[in-house]
Protein backbone atom coordinates (compact mmCIF):
# COMPACT_ATOMS: atom_id res chain seq x y z
CA UNK A 1 0.00 0.00 0.00
CA UNK A 2 1.53 3.13 -1.23
CA UNK A 3 1.58 6.50 1.65
CA UNK A 4 0.83 9.10 -0.39
CA UNK A 5 -1.82 9.84 -2.36
CA UNK A 6 -2.46 10.97 -6.22
CA UNK A 7 -1.13 8.82 -9.20
CA UNK A 8 2.45 8.81 -10.18
CA UNK A 9 4.23 9.77 -13.21
CA UNK A 10 4.84 6.33 -14.52
CA UNK A 11 5.90 7.34 -17.68
CA UNK A 12 8.90 9.43 -16.16
CA UNK A 13 12.37 8.56 -17.04
CA UNK A 14 13.11 5.74 -15.37
CA UNK A 15 16.52 7.04 -13.25
CA UNK A 16 14.78 10.18 -12.36
CA UNK A 17 14.26 9.95 -9.22
CA UNK A 18 17.85 9.15 -8.39
CA UNK A 19 18.67 12.98 -9.21
CA UNK A 20 17.44 13.65 -5.67
CA UNK A 21 20.20 12.08 -4.10
CA UNK A 22 22.75 14.41 -6.18
CA UNK A 23 22.79 16.85 -3.10
CA UNK A 24 23.81 13.92 -0.78
CA UNK A 25 26.91 12.72 -2.68
CA UNK A 26 27.63 16.35 -3.17
CA UNK A 27 27.88 17.06 0.61
CA UNK A 28 31.25 14.78 0.29
CA UNK A 29 33.01 15.95 -2.36
CA UNK A 30 36.29 14.15 -1.29
CA UNK A 31 35.03 10.72 -1.63
CA UNK A 32 33.31 12.01 -4.77
CA UNK A 33 36.86 13.66 -6.33
CA UNK A 34 39.01 10.24 -5.31
CA UNK A 35 36.10 8.07 -6.92
CA UNK A 36 36.18 9.37 -10.19
CA UNK A 37 39.54 9.98 -9.96
CA UNK A 38 40.53 6.31 -9.49
CA UNK A 39 37.96 5.58 -12.02
CA UNK A 40 39.30 6.99 -14.81
CA UNK A 41 42.93 5.75 -13.87
CA UNK A 42 41.12 2.06 -14.11
CA UNK A 43 39.49 3.11 -17.43
CA UNK A 44 42.82 4.84 -18.87
CA UNK A 45 44.76 1.36 -17.65
CA UNK A 46 42.78 -1.06 -19.08
CA UNK A 47 42.75 1.07 -22.50
CA UNK A 48 46.00 0.77 -22.72
CA UNK A 49 46.17 -2.93 -23.05
CA UNK A 50 45.14 -3.26 -26.42
CA UNK A 51 47.88 -1.12 -27.91
CA UNK A 52 50.44 -3.14 -26.24
CA UNK A 53 49.31 -6.29 -27.49
CA UNK A 54 49.01 -4.76 -31.11
CA UNK A 55 52.85 -3.54 -31.04
CA UNK A 56 53.89 -7.02 -29.81
CA UNK A 57 52.14 -9.15 -32.31
CA UNK A 58 53.16 -6.28 -35.42
CA UNK A 59 56.72 -5.87 -34.29
CA UNK A 60 57.60 -8.75 -31.15
CA UNK A 61 56.77 -12.33 -32.95
CA UNK A 62 57.98 -10.29 -36.39
CA UNK A 63 61.81 -9.49 -35.02
CA UNK A 64 62.27 -12.50 -31.95
CA UNK A 65 63.53 -9.86 -30.35
CA UNK A 66 63.37 -11.84 -26.72
CA UNK A 67 64.25 -8.19 -25.36
CA UNK A 68 61.48 -6.27 -26.49
CA UNK A 69 59.04 -8.65 -25.99
CA UNK A 70 60.17 -9.01 -22.52
CA UNK A 71 59.93 -5.06 -22.18
CA UNK A 72 56.75 -4.89 -23.00
CA UNK A 73 55.70 -7.63 -20.75
CA UNK A 74 57.68 -6.04 -18.10
CA UNK A 75 55.12 -2.47 -19.11
CA UNK A 76 51.83 -5.02 -18.90
CA UNK A 77 52.95 -5.57 -15.64
CA UNK A 78 53.41 -2.28 -14.31
CA UNK A 79 49.84 -0.97 -16.33
CA UNK A 80 48.14 -3.95 -14.64
CA UNK A 81 49.81 -2.98 -11.21
CA UNK A 82 48.07 0.35 -11.70
CA UNK A 83 45.11 -1.16 -12.33
CA UNK A 84 44.90 -2.91 -9.80
CA UNK A 85 45.71 -0.10 -7.23
CA UNK A 86 43.32 2.36 -8.97
CA UNK A 87 40.57 -0.85 -8.66
CA UNK A 88 40.91 -1.24 -5.20
CA UNK A 89 41.29 3.01 -4.52
CA UNK A 90 37.63 2.96 -6.54
CA UNK A 91 35.87 0.18 -4.72
CA UNK A 92 37.04 2.11 -1.24
CA UNK A 93 35.78 5.39 -2.45
CA UNK A 94 32.74 4.36 -4.36
CA UNK A 95 31.39 1.80 -1.31
CA UNK A 96 32.27 4.73 1.66
CA UNK A 97 30.37 7.18 -0.33
CA UNK A 98 27.40 4.63 -0.58
CA UNK A 99 27.81 4.01 3.34
CA UNK A 100 27.80 8.09 3.58
CA UNK A 101 25.08 8.78 2.06
CA UNK A 102 23.00 5.89 2.84
CA UNK A 103 23.12 7.32 6.52
CA UNK A 104 22.38 10.91 5.73
CA UNK A 105 19.78 9.50 3.93
CA UNK A 106 18.09 7.19 6.73
CA UNK A 107 18.65 9.85 9.65
CA UNK A 108 16.62 13.13 7.64
CA UNK A 109 14.03 10.35 6.71
CA UNK A 110 13.93 9.77 10.16
CA UNK A 111 14.20 13.29 11.14
CA UNK A 112 11.08 14.22 9.07
CA UNK A 113 8.84 11.18 9.42
CA UNK A 114 8.62 11.79 13.08
CA UNK A 115 7.58 15.68 12.76
CA UNK A 116 4.92 14.75 10.51
CA UNK A 117 1.28 15.18 12.21
CA UNK A 118 -1.02 12.55 13.66
CA UNK A 119 -2.58 13.16 10.27
CA UNK A 120 0.06 11.31 7.79
CA UNK A 121 0.19 8.33 10.51
CA UNK A 122 -3.69 7.64 10.02
CA UNK A 123 -3.10 6.67 6.86
CA UNK A 124 0.09 5.39 6.76
CA UNK A 125 1.43 1.65 8.38
CA UNK A 126 4.39 1.79 10.49
CA UNK A 127 5.90 -1.49 8.98
CA UNK A 128 6.05 0.05 5.55
CA UNK A 129 7.77 3.17 6.74
CA UNK A 130 9.80 1.04 8.54
CA UNK A 131 10.34 -1.03 5.57
CA UNK A 132 11.49 2.48 3.33
CA UNK A 133 14.09 2.81 6.06
CA UNK A 134 15.53 -0.55 6.10
CA UNK A 135 15.19 -2.27 2.59
CA UNK A 136 14.69 0.64 0.34
CA UNK A 137 17.60 2.08 1.79
CA UNK A 138 19.65 -1.05 1.13
CA UNK A 139 19.05 -0.80 -2.32
CA UNK A 140 19.96 3.04 -2.63
CA UNK A 141 23.15 2.16 -0.67
CA UNK A 142 23.77 -0.04 -3.75
CA UNK A 143 23.46 2.20 -6.44
CA UNK A 144 25.21 5.09 -4.87
CA UNK A 145 28.03 2.72 -3.98
CA UNK A 146 29.28 -0.24 -6.00
CA UNK A 147 26.41 0.19 -8.71
CA UNK A 148 26.70 3.79 -9.60
CA UNK A 149 30.36 2.85 -9.86
CA UNK A 150 30.45 0.13 -11.88
CA UNK A 151 27.56 2.26 -14.72
CA UNK A 152 30.40 5.09 -14.88
CA UNK A 153 33.34 2.77 -15.07
CA UNK A 154 31.51 0.60 -17.83
CA UNK A 155 30.25 4.17 -19.67
CA UNK A 156 33.97 5.68 -19.54
CA UNK A 157 35.47 2.01 -20.58
CA UNK A 158 32.85 1.83 -23.30
CA UNK A 159 33.27 5.56 -24.81
CA UNK A 160 36.90 5.28 -24.37
CA UNK A 161 36.75 1.56 -26.32
CA UNK A 162 34.70 3.20 -29.09
CA UNK A 163 36.64 6.38 -29.49
CA UNK A 164 39.91 3.76 -29.81
CA UNK A 165 38.11 2.10 -32.19
CA UNK A 166 37.69 4.80 -34.99
CA UNK A 167 41.10 5.91 -34.18
CA UNK A 168 42.22 2.08 -34.87
CA UNK A 169 39.99 1.54 -37.88
CA UNK A 170 37.28 3.79 -38.52
CA UNK A 171 35.38 1.75 -41.70
CA UNK A 172 35.33 -1.17 -39.26
CA UNK A 173 33.94 1.56 -36.51
CA UNK A 174 31.21 2.13 -38.80
CA UNK A 175 29.63 -1.42 -38.27
CA UNK A 176 29.80 -0.95 -34.24
CA UNK A 177 28.38 2.43 -34.03
CA UNK A 178 25.42 1.38 -36.75
CA UNK A 179 24.67 -1.18 -34.54
CA UNK A 180 24.73 0.87 -31.01
CA UNK A 181 20.84 2.69 -31.30
CA UNK A 182 19.57 -0.63 -32.28
CA UNK A 183 20.93 -2.02 -28.64
CA UNK A 184 20.19 0.75 -26.63
CA UNK A 185 16.93 1.98 -27.28
CA UNK A 186 15.74 -1.57 -26.12
CA UNK A 187 18.05 -1.35 -23.26
CA UNK A 188 16.43 1.38 -21.76
CA UNK A 189 12.72 0.75 -22.37
CA UNK A 190 13.49 -2.09 -20.86
CA UNK A 191 14.87 -0.64 -17.94
CA UNK A 192 11.81 1.40 -17.65
CA UNK A 193 9.86 -1.73 -17.89
CA UNK A 194 12.01 -3.01 -15.24
CA UNK A 195 11.34 -0.14 -12.63
CA UNK A 196 8.04 -0.29 -12.83
CA UNK A 197 8.02 -3.70 -11.87
CA UNK A 198 10.63 -3.53 -8.77
CA UNK A 199 8.27 -0.48 -7.60
CA UNK A 200 5.74 -3.07 -7.40
CA UNK A 201 7.71 -6.26 -6.01
CA UNK A 202 9.28 -3.57 -3.35
CA UNK A 203 5.24 -2.33 -2.19
CA UNK A 204 4.06 -5.57 -1.92
CA UNK A 205 7.55 -6.20 0.29
CA UNK A 206 6.46 -3.38 2.44
CA UNK A 207 3.05 -4.68 2.56
CA UNK A 208 3.78 -8.00 3.75
CA UNK A 209 6.69 -6.23 6.42
CA UNK A 210 4.31 -3.83 7.53
CA UNK A 211 1.44 -6.59 8.35
CA UNK A 212 4.16 -8.94 9.99
CA UNK A 213 5.30 -5.78 12.41
CA UNK A 214 1.76 -5.08 13.41
CA UNK A 215 0.82 -9.04 13.91
CA UNK A 216 3.87 -9.32 15.99
CA UNK A 217 3.72 -6.55 17.87
CA UNK A 218 0.29 -8.10 19.07
CA UNK A 219 1.53 -11.52 19.15
CA UNK A 220 -0.15 -11.78 23.13
CA UNK A 221 -3.71 -10.79 21.59
CA UNK A 222 -3.15 -13.43 18.33
CA UNK A 223 -2.42 -16.11 20.60
CA UNK A 224 -4.88 -15.45 22.85
CA UNK A 225 -7.69 -15.73 20.03
CA UNK A 226 -6.01 -18.93 18.57
CA UNK A 227 -5.26 -16.56 15.24
CA UNK A 228 -1.48 -18.09 14.37
CA UNK A 229 -2.65 -20.02 11.54
CA UNK A 230 -4.87 -17.19 9.65
CA UNK A 231 -1.74 -15.05 10.33
CA UNK A 232 0.63 -17.41 8.96
CA UNK A 233 -1.75 -17.12 6.06
CA UNK A 234 -2.09 -14.18 5.45
CA UNK A 235 1.30 -13.27 5.54
CA UNK A 236 1.99 -16.05 3.04
CA UNK A 237 -0.34 -14.67 0.75
CA UNK A 238 1.53 -11.52 1.07
CA UNK A 239 4.98 -12.57 1.06
CA UNK A 240 3.73 -14.66 -2.16
CA UNK A 241 2.21 -11.43 -3.95
CA UNK A 242 5.61 -9.83 -3.52
CA UNK A 243 7.49 -12.80 -4.75
CA UNK A 244 5.31 -12.73 -8.11
CA UNK A 245 5.94 -8.94 -8.32
CA UNK A 246 9.51 -9.96 -7.66
CA UNK A 247 9.67 -12.46 -10.64
CA UNK A 248 7.94 -10.57 -12.93
CA UNK A 249 10.65 -7.75 -12.26
CA UNK A 250 13.03 -10.48 -12.23
CA UNK A 251 12.22 -11.74 -15.87
CA UNK A 252 12.27 -8.09 -16.99
CA UNK A 253 16.23 -8.11 -16.31
CA UNK A 254 16.21 -11.67 -17.50
CA UNK A 255 15.49 -10.54 -20.52
CA UNK A 256 17.25 -7.47 -21.16
CA UNK A 257 20.50 -9.13 -20.11
CA UNK A 258 19.74 -11.52 -22.81
CA UNK A 259 19.20 -9.29 -25.36
CA UNK A 260 22.14 -6.75 -24.72
CA UNK A 261 24.59 -9.52 -24.46
CA UNK A 262 23.42 -11.45 -27.77
CA UNK A 263 23.31 -7.96 -30.08
CA UNK A 264 26.69 -6.70 -28.10
CA UNK A 265 28.28 -10.45 -28.91
CA UNK A 266 26.74 -10.46 -32.33
CA UNK A 267 28.14 -6.74 -33.68
CA UNK A 268 31.87 -7.99 -32.55
CA UNK A 269 31.56 -11.46 -34.63
CA UNK A 270 30.54 -9.44 -37.38
CA UNK A 271 33.10 -6.92 -37.20
CA UNK A 272 35.61 -9.58 -36.58
CA UNK A 273 34.41 -11.00 -40.15
CA UNK A 274 34.86 -8.39 -42.03
CA UNK A 275 38.27 -7.65 -40.32
CA UNK A 276 39.35 -10.78 -41.21
CA UNK A 277 39.20 -10.16 -44.76
CA UNK A 278 41.20 -7.08 -44.67
CA UNK A 279 43.65 -9.05 -42.88
CA UNK A 280 43.63 -11.53 -46.09
CA UNK A 281 43.59 -8.88 -48.46
CA UNK A 282 46.74 -6.56 -46.62
CA UNK A 283 44.34 -3.75 -46.01
CA UNK A 284 44.92 -4.05 -42.26
CA UNK A 285 47.71 -5.81 -40.40
CA UNK A 286 46.62 -8.81 -37.72
CA UNK A 287 47.68 -6.91 -34.28
CA UNK A 288 45.63 -3.78 -35.84
CA UNK A 289 42.59 -6.78 -36.09
CA UNK A 290 44.15 -7.82 -32.77
CA UNK A 291 43.74 -4.49 -30.95
CA UNK A 292 40.58 -3.21 -32.62
CA UNK A 293 39.17 -6.90 -31.68
CA UNK A 294 39.77 -6.34 -27.96
CA UNK A 295 38.35 -2.29 -27.91
CA UNK A 296 35.41 -4.10 -29.61
CA UNK A 297 35.14 -6.68 -26.98
CA UNK A 298 35.73 -4.22 -24.01
CA UNK A 299 33.38 -2.08 -25.96
CA UNK A 300 30.36 -4.93 -25.99
CA UNK A 301 31.13 -6.15 -22.46
CA UNK A 302 30.66 -2.28 -21.03
CA UNK A 303 26.96 -2.28 -22.79
CA UNK A 304 26.43 -5.42 -22.02
CA UNK A 305 27.53 -4.73 -17.89
CA UNK A 306 25.12 -1.64 -18.46
CA UNK A 307 22.27 -3.28 -19.70
CA UNK A 308 23.08 -5.42 -16.08
CA UNK A 309 23.40 -1.78 -14.38
CA UNK A 310 20.77 -0.62 -15.54
CA UNK A 311 18.28 -3.03 -14.47
CA UNK A 312 19.87 -2.37 -10.76
CA UNK A 313 19.80 1.37 -11.35
CA UNK A 314 16.35 1.34 -12.28
CA UNK A 315 15.31 -0.99 -8.99
CA UNK A 316 17.41 1.46 -6.96
CA UNK A 317 15.43 4.54 -8.46
CA UNK A 318 12.15 2.42 -7.14
CA UNK A 319 13.50 2.62 -3.91
CA UNK A 320 14.86 6.28 -3.93
CA UNK A 321 11.23 7.25 -5.46
CA UNK A 322 10.15 5.52 -2.40
CA UNK A 323 11.97 7.38 0.10
CA UNK A 324 11.70 10.30 -1.62
CA UNK A 325 7.82 10.20 -0.90
CA UNK A 326 8.36 10.43 2.84
CA UNK A 327 10.35 13.54 2.54
CA UNK A 328 8.25 14.72 0.26
CA UNK A 329 5.51 14.61 2.89
CA UNK A 330 4.35 18.00 4.58
CA UNK A 331 3.28 18.69 7.85
CA UNK A 332 -0.37 19.30 8.01
CA UNK A 333 0.45 20.99 11.18
CA UNK A 334 3.36 23.16 11.32
CA UNK A 335 5.20 26.29 13.05
CA UNK A 336 4.22 29.57 11.55
CA UNK A 337 7.22 31.67 9.73
CA UNK A 338 7.36 34.00 12.77
CA UNK A 339 5.82 31.95 16.00
CA UNK A 340 4.68 34.10 18.56
CA UNK A 341 6.14 33.39 21.93
CA UNK A 342 4.33 32.06 24.46
CA UNK A 343 3.63 34.68 27.67
CA UNK A 344 5.00 33.17 31.03
CA UNK A 345 3.31 29.84 31.83
CA UNK A 346 -0.12 30.04 33.88
CA UNK A 347 -1.66 27.01 32.42
CA UNK A 348 -4.91 28.69 31.80
CA UNK A 349 -6.30 26.58 28.73
CA UNK A 350 -9.50 28.08 26.44
CA UNK A 351 -11.32 26.57 23.80
CA UNK A 352 -13.22 29.50 21.58
CA UNK A 353 -16.02 28.11 19.69
CA UNK A 354 -14.30 24.85 18.44
CA UNK A 355 -15.81 22.86 15.31
CA UNK A 356 -13.77 19.94 13.78
CA UNK A 357 -13.53 16.99 11.92
CA UNK A 358 -10.45 14.10 11.85
CA UNK A 359 -9.17 14.55 8.05
CA UNK A 360 -10.04 10.61 7.66
CA UNK A 361 -13.19 11.26 8.22
CA UNK A 362 -14.64 14.71 7.07
CA UNK A 363 -17.61 14.28 6.68
CA UNK A 364 -18.43 13.32 10.80
CA UNK A 365 -18.19 16.02 12.90
CA UNK A 366 -16.07 15.23 16.33
CA UNK A 367 -16.44 18.46 18.24
CA UNK A 368 -19.48 21.33 17.14
CA UNK A 369 -18.75 24.86 17.80
CA UNK A 370 -17.22 23.81 21.68
CA UNK A 371 -16.22 26.43 23.87
CA UNK A 372 -15.17 26.25 27.53
CA UNK A 373 -12.24 27.93 29.72
CA UNK A 374 -10.08 25.87 32.44
CA UNK A 375 -8.37 28.31 34.92
CA UNK A 376 -5.07 28.27 35.80
CA UNK A 377 -4.62 25.01 38.74
CA UNK A 378 -7.88 23.95 38.07
CA UNK A 379 -9.03 20.15 38.03
CA UNK A 380 -11.52 19.55 35.11
CA UNK A 381 -12.78 16.20 34.17
CA UNK A 382 -14.51 14.83 30.94
CA UNK A 383 -17.22 12.18 30.81
CA UNK A 384 -19.39 10.82 28.08
CA UNK A 385 -19.64 8.08 26.22
CA UNK A 386 -17.06 7.04 23.34
CA UNK A 387 -17.30 8.82 20.56
CA UNK A 388 -18.26 11.81 22.10
CA UNK A 389 -15.13 14.31 21.44
CA UNK A 390 -13.27 13.49 24.83
CA UNK A 391 -9.85 12.62 23.38
CA UNK A 392 -10.19 14.75 20.59
CA UNK A 393 -9.87 17.70 22.83
CA UNK A 394 -6.70 16.15 24.22
CA UNK A 395 -5.73 15.98 20.54
CA UNK A 396 -6.28 19.22 19.65
CA UNK A 397 -4.78 21.29 23.06
CA UNK A 398 -1.61 19.00 21.80
CA UNK A 399 -1.72 20.51 18.31
CA UNK A 400 -1.68 16.94 16.38
CA UNK A 401 -4.62 18.80 14.61
CA UNK A 402 -5.78 22.17 14.05
CA UNK A 403 -9.60 22.56 14.06
CA UNK A 404 -11.46 23.72 11.18
CA UNK A 405 -12.79 26.61 12.91
CA UNK A 406 -12.50 28.32 16.15
CA UNK A 407 -9.52 28.81 18.67
CA UNK A 408 -7.47 26.99 21.23
CA UNK A 409 -6.00 28.95 23.09
CA UNK A 410 -2.62 28.53 25.99
CA UNK A 411 -2.31 31.65 28.54
CA UNK A 412 -4.24 33.57 26.17
CA UNK A 413 -2.70 33.03 22.90
CA UNK A 414 -3.82 30.90 19.91
CA UNK A 415 -1.63 27.75 19.43
CA UNK A 416 -1.73 27.98 15.90
CA UNK A 417 0.25 31.36 16.33
CA UNK A 418 3.17 29.72 18.27
CA UNK A 419 5.54 26.87 17.80
CA UNK A 420 4.20 23.35 18.20
CA UNK A 421 6.80 22.17 20.29
CA UNK A 422 6.68 25.24 22.47
CA UNK A 423 3.48 24.47 22.99
CA UNK A 424 3.90 20.86 24.12
CA UNK A 425 6.35 21.39 26.22
CA UNK A 426 4.03 23.34 28.69
CA UNK A 427 1.53 19.71 28.93
CA UNK A 428 2.28 16.67 30.52
CA UNK A 429 0.06 13.71 29.23
CA UNK A 430 -0.39 10.38 31.61
CA UNK A 431 -2.48 8.28 28.71
CA UNK A 432 -4.52 5.50 29.69
CA UNK A 433 -2.09 2.75 27.20
CA UNK A 434 1.43 3.94 28.21
CA UNK A 435 3.71 3.80 25.84
CA UNK A 436 7.15 2.07 27.70
CA UNK A 437 10.02 2.24 25.36
CA UNK A 438 12.31 -1.26 25.32
CA UNK A 439 14.77 0.88 27.30
CA UNK A 440 15.63 0.76 30.91
CA UNK A 441 13.70 1.99 33.74
CA UNK A 442 15.84 5.13 34.27
CA UNK A 443 15.46 5.66 30.25
CA UNK A 444 11.95 5.69 30.10
CA UNK A 445 10.95 7.76 33.12
CA UNK A 446 13.69 10.37 31.60
CA UNK A 447 11.97 10.73 28.41
CA UNK A 448 9.89 13.14 29.64
CA UNK A 449 12.49 15.05 29.88
CA UNK A 450 15.76 14.53 27.96
CA UNK A 451 18.70 15.43 29.28
CA UNK A 452 17.70 14.84 33.35
CA UNK A 453 19.92 14.05 36.12
CA UNK A 454 19.79 10.25 37.44
CA UNK A 455 18.87 12.15 40.72
CA UNK A 456 15.76 13.86 39.20
CA UNK A 457 14.73 10.60 37.77
CA UNK A 458 15.05 9.11 40.90
CA UNK A 459 12.95 11.98 42.68
CA UNK A 460 10.30 11.68 39.97
CA UNK A 461 10.06 7.76 40.28
CA UNK A 462 9.81 7.97 44.47
CA UNK A 463 7.32 11.05 43.58
CA UNK A 464 5.34 8.39 41.65
CA UNK A 465 5.78 5.73 43.82
CA UNK A 466 7.43 4.12 41.59
CA UNK A 467 10.86 3.61 43.19
CA UNK A 468 10.37 0.50 45.10
CA UNK A 469 9.47 -1.41 42.57
CA UNK A 470 12.53 0.10 40.25
CA UNK A 471 14.95 -0.97 43.12
CA UNK A 472 13.48 -4.73 43.15
CA UNK A 473 14.78 -4.87 40.03
CA UNK A 474 17.89 -6.60 39.11
CA UNK A 475 19.71 -3.80 37.84
CA UNK A 476 17.50 -1.18 39.35
CA UNK A 477 16.85 1.61 37.40
CA UNK A 478 19.71 0.08 35.09
CA UNK A 479 17.26 -2.74 33.82
CA UNK A 480 15.80 -2.97 30.56
CA UNK A 481 11.60 -3.02 30.60
CA UNK A 482 11.25 -4.93 27.70
CA UNK A 483 9.56 -4.38 24.42
CA UNK A 484 5.72 -2.06 25.53
CA UNK A 485 7.25 -2.74 29.37
CA UNK A 486 6.38 -6.09 28.85
CA UNK A 487 8.25 -7.40 31.93
CA UNK A 488 6.10 -4.64 34.00
CA UNK A 489 2.43 -5.20 35.27
CA UNK A 490 -0.37 -2.06 34.05
CA UNK A 491 -0.12 -0.53 37.68
CA UNK A 492 3.97 -0.32 37.11
CA UNK A 493 3.76 0.80 33.63
CA UNK A 494 1.16 3.24 34.69
CA UNK A 495 3.82 4.63 37.58
CA UNK A 496 6.39 5.11 35.13
CA UNK A 497 4.05 7.22 33.05
CA UNK A 498 3.31 9.42 36.00
CA UNK A 499 7.29 9.60 36.99
CA UNK A 500 7.91 10.90 33.28
CA UNK A 501 5.25 12.97 33.59
CA UNK A 502 6.46 14.60 36.77
CA UNK A 503 9.24 14.95 35.72
CA UNK A 504 8.86 16.93 32.62
CA UNK A 505 7.11 19.60 35.59
CA UNK A 506 4.63 21.38 32.97
CA UNK A 507 1.92 23.59 34.02
CA UNK A 508 -0.78 21.57 32.27
CA UNK A 509 -1.66 17.89 33.04
CA UNK A 510 -3.86 15.89 31.09
CA UNK A 511 -4.84 12.55 31.96
CA UNK A 512 -6.80 9.84 30.05
CA UNK A 513 -8.15 7.43 32.17
CA UNK A 514 -5.09 6.19 33.96
CA UNK A 515 -6.36 3.88 36.36
CA UNK A 516 -9.11 2.40 34.10
CA UNK A 517 -7.44 -1.40 33.73
CA UNK A 518 -6.05 -1.54 37.19
CA UNK A 519 -6.77 -3.71 40.29
CA UNK A 520 -7.60 -2.36 43.23
CA UNK A 521 -3.98 -2.19 44.98
CA UNK A 522 -2.79 -0.70 41.93
CA UNK A 523 -5.61 1.54 41.98
CA UNK A 524 -4.81 3.10 44.88
CA UNK A 525 -1.00 3.93 44.25
CA UNK A 526 -1.83 5.09 41.30
CA UNK A 527 -4.45 7.94 42.40
CA UNK A 528 -1.87 8.39 45.27
CA UNK A 529 0.60 9.16 42.46
CA UNK A 530 -1.51 11.54 40.48
CA UNK A 531 -2.60 13.07 43.10
CA UNK A 532 0.68 14.31 44.44
CA UNK A 533 1.13 14.93 40.40
CA UNK A 534 -2.25 17.24 40.05
CA UNK A 535 -1.10 19.87 42.94
CA UNK A 536 -0.79 22.97 41.46
CA UNK A 537 -1.05 22.08 38.15
CA UNK A 538 -3.89 22.84 35.82
CA UNK A 539 -5.09 19.13 35.32
CA UNK A 540 -8.34 17.91 32.81
CA UNK A 541 -8.96 14.08 33.14
CA UNK A 542 -10.64 12.15 30.94
CA UNK A 543 -12.78 10.11 33.11
CA UNK A 544 -14.29 6.46 32.33
CA UNK A 545 -15.14 5.57 35.84
CA UNK A 546 -16.74 8.49 37.69
CA UNK A 547 -15.24 7.51 41.35
CA UNK A 548 -11.90 8.90 40.51
CA UNK A 549 -13.39 12.27 39.46
CA UNK A 550 -15.29 13.05 42.71
CA UNK A 551 -12.85 15.66 43.81
CA UNK A 552 -12.84 17.75 40.79
CA UNK A 553 -13.42 21.44 40.59
CA UNK A 554 -16.21 21.32 37.10
CA UNK A 555 -17.45 18.44 35.63
CA UNK A 556 -18.01 18.33 31.56
CA UNK A 557 -20.49 15.68 30.13
CA UNK A 558 -20.09 15.32 26.40
CA UNK A 559 -22.06 14.03 23.89
CA UNK A 560 -21.98 14.56 20.26
CA UNK A 561 -19.11 16.71 20.32
CA UNK A 562 -20.79 19.31 22.71
CA UNK A 563 -20.96 19.74 26.11
CA UNK A 564 -24.29 19.15 27.18
CA UNK A 565 -24.05 19.65 31.55
CA UNK A 566 -21.30 21.11 33.16
CA UNK A 567 -20.81 21.74 37.21
CA UNK A 568 -18.98 19.68 40.29
CA UNK A 569 -20.38 15.84 40.88
CA UNK A 570 -23.02 16.97 43.80
CA UNK A 571 -24.47 19.48 41.15
CA UNK A 572 -24.90 17.32 38.57
CA UNK A 573 -25.97 14.59 40.41
CA UNK A 574 -28.49 17.13 42.02
CA UNK A 575 -29.67 18.38 38.43
CA UNK A 576 -30.59 14.81 37.45
CA UNK A 577 -29.27 14.14 33.99
CA UNK A 578 -27.40 12.17 32.48
CA UNK A 579 -24.53 12.50 34.77
CA UNK A 580 -26.55 11.38 37.30
CA UNK A 581 -28.18 8.51 35.73
CA UNK A 582 -24.48 7.68 34.89
CA UNK A 583 -23.12 7.86 38.54
CA UNK A 584 -25.99 6.02 40.10
CA UNK A 585 -25.61 3.06 37.19
CA UNK A 586 -21.96 3.10 38.17
CA UNK A 587 -22.28 3.33 42.25
CA UNK A 588 -25.17 1.31 42.42
CA UNK A 589 -23.38 -1.46 39.99
CA UNK A 590 -20.30 -1.26 42.59
CA UNK A 591 -22.53 -1.63 45.45
CA UNK A 592 -23.95 -4.49 44.38
CA UNK A 593 -21.02 -6.07 43.65
CA UNK A 594 -19.60 -5.61 47.24
CA UNK A 595 -22.91 -6.51 49.15
CA UNK A 596 -22.12 -10.24 46.32
CA UNK A 597 -19.24 -10.46 47.26
CA UNK A 598 -19.89 -10.18 51.22
CA UNK A 599 -22.85 -12.68 50.84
Amino acid sequence: MAITDGSRETARRSLGPLRRLVPYVLRYRGLTVGAIVFLLLAAAATLTLPIAVRRMIDHGFSESDSAFIASYFSMLIGVAAVLAVASALRYYFVVMLGERVVTDLRRDIFAHVIQLSPAFFDRAQSGEIVSRLTADATQVKAAVGATASVALRNTIMGVGAVTMMVVTSPRLSLLVVAAIPFIVVPIVAFGRSVRRRTRRAQDALADAAAFAGEQIGAVRVLQAFTNERAAAKRFSSAVETAFEAARASIRARAVLTFFAIFATSASVVAVLWVGSHDVLSGAMSAGTLGQFLLYAVLAAGALGALSEVWGELSQAAGAAERMGELLDEVPTVAAPTNPVALPPPQGEVEFRDISFSYPARPNVSALHRLSFRVAPGETVAIVGPSGAGKSTIFSLLLRYYDPDSGEVLIDGTDIRRADPSAVRERIAIVPQEVTVLAASAAENIAFGRPGASRAEVEAAAKAALAHDFIMALENGYDTPVGERGVTLSGGQRQRLAIARAILRDAPILLLDEATSALDAESETLVQTALERLMKGRTTIVIAHRLATILKADRIFVMEDGQIIEEGSHADLVAKGGIYARLASLQFEAGADMVRKAAE
